[in-house]
């Protein structure tokens, strides 16, 4: 899987499972087609992996991932952003066209 966490996105991630999660724990990412950037994404802490999903390493992130997240997340660049507009992950996808706005990378 050819994803790219930055370490922005990564540091947020991972305090995210410190404060949230159990040792050992990931972060779930559901992520669906829409949205600015051409992907939507649903987000918490898990334990374990849920029935479907493959956990994934990337940046040093453990990362719960179900069929269609990974498919949809592939060559996907995610970073994070604390702007006076919003804060969270943002997803760069190469493959998407502008949609919202001027800015194609928002979700």
């Amino acid at each position: 899987m050819n994803l790219t966490i930055t370490a922005a996105a990564a540091r947020f991630m991972r305090m995210m499972v410190l404060t949230d999660g159990a040792p050992g724990g990931g972060f779930r990412l559901a992520v669906k087609p829409g949205g600015c950037s051409g992907l939507s994404a649903e987000m918490e802490v898990a334990a374990l992996p849920a029935a479907g999903e493959q956990a994934v390493t990337t940046a040093g992130v453990k990362l719960f991932l179900d069929a269609q997240s990974r498919l949809l997340l592939e060559d996907v660049t995610i970073d994070f952003a604390d702007t006076a507009a919003s804060t969270g992950l943002v997803f760069h996808d190469p493959k998407q066209q502008a949609g919202c706005g001027t800015d194609r990378n928002a979700a």
